[in-house]
């Protein structure tokens, strides 16, 4: 049966490139060998989905669902153009994946692009009770104060050692959110389903969610799924690199339209002072033709 599977995707991976350039909605370069090299068509073990995935498995090998990778690039290629275009239009996206397999590559592709990311562990009330978070990153700031300033060195040792603790522990669950002015636009999130607190907030406060759909996850939870694995670390870097990329495009698109803009308004709005004295000379004149 996977022999079957892994042929028939064989087959269509020469198609797929050759379309791949023909595609002109994004630049997303993603293949079908890609997907079969990252190990994304790895689903869980059949008694470990969950029946809404069905539509996403073409078959089962070993008792492991196989993911079907033509939907997965369908959805993959309409996710793209999701996210970059809400980066095109100046929209936050926020990183969220803790477990051990994600957290340092989503880290690392997420402060590559300056995008706020959580990846040690979700705090709950990190969307929905905001200002609090805010309050506690304001405190993160001030002990970094102190030490720059040198006022923590006036303080008994003990007293300083218990708020540099205090200032590591802020800095792991808040680093990837110190920045973050705002709750974002949208979440792009690997593993749904361990990060139920993360996924519950964003929907409640109606944030669109992003994420690779392994068969274990409800697809209902997931705004915009990319059927795949979520939990081969060569998948969740394929997911959370393409991600990037279609966020920089976006800002790309973004910058593109404010020079444009810029260049229209310069040629609708520059005046030099000489064409400013000749208006100005010929508004005089008709005011005092018309007087007589």
């Amino acid at each position: 049966m996977y022999l079957g599977v892994l042929k028939k995707f064989k087959n269509q991976m020469s198609m797929e490139e050759e379309n791949q350039n023909n595609f002109k909605e994004n630049i997303l370069m993603v293949t079908m060998k890609d997907l079969l090299e990252c190990g994304v068509h790895f689903g869980h073990q059949t008694r470990r989905w969950n029946p809404k995935t069905k539509k996403f498995i073409f078959g089962v090998r070993k008792n492991i669902h196989i993911i079907d990778l033509q939907k997965t690039l369908r959805y993959f290629r309409y996710t793209y153009n999701i996210v970059r275009d809400a980066s095109a239009q100046g929209k936050s996206i926020m990183f969220v994946g803790t477990k051990k397999q994600a957290n340092e590559t989503l880290k690392e592709f997420a402060e590559s692009i300056q995008v706020p990311y959580v990846n040690y562990r979700w705090l709950g009330g990190m969307l929905t009770n905001f200002s609090t978070i805010r309050k506690s990153v304001r405190k993160l700031e001030i002990i970094e104060e102190m030490e720059n300033s040198g006022q923590i060195d006036l303080l008994t040792k003990k007293e300083k050692l218990m708020i540099l603790r205090k200032k590591e522990k802020l800095d792991k669950y808040l680093g990837g959110v110190r920045h973050m002015k705002k709750i974002p636009d949208m979440i792009f999130v690997i593993d749904v389903a361990k990060e139920k607190i993360a996924v519950a907030e964003a929907r409640k406060l109606h944030i669109p969610i992003v994420a690779p759909l392994d068969t274990n996850c409800d697809p209902d939870l997931v705004d915009y799924p990319i059927p795949g694995n979520d939990d081969a670390i060569r998948s969740i870097r394929l997911f959370c690199k393409e991600m990037s990329e279609a966020i920089l495009e976006g800002r790309e698109l973004m910058q593109e339209e404010i020079v444009h803009a810029d260049e229209n308004s310069e040629e609708i709005e520059f005046v030099s002072n000489e064409e400013k004295e000749e208006m100005l000379a010929e508004i005089q004149k008709e005011i005092t033709q018309g007087a007589e």
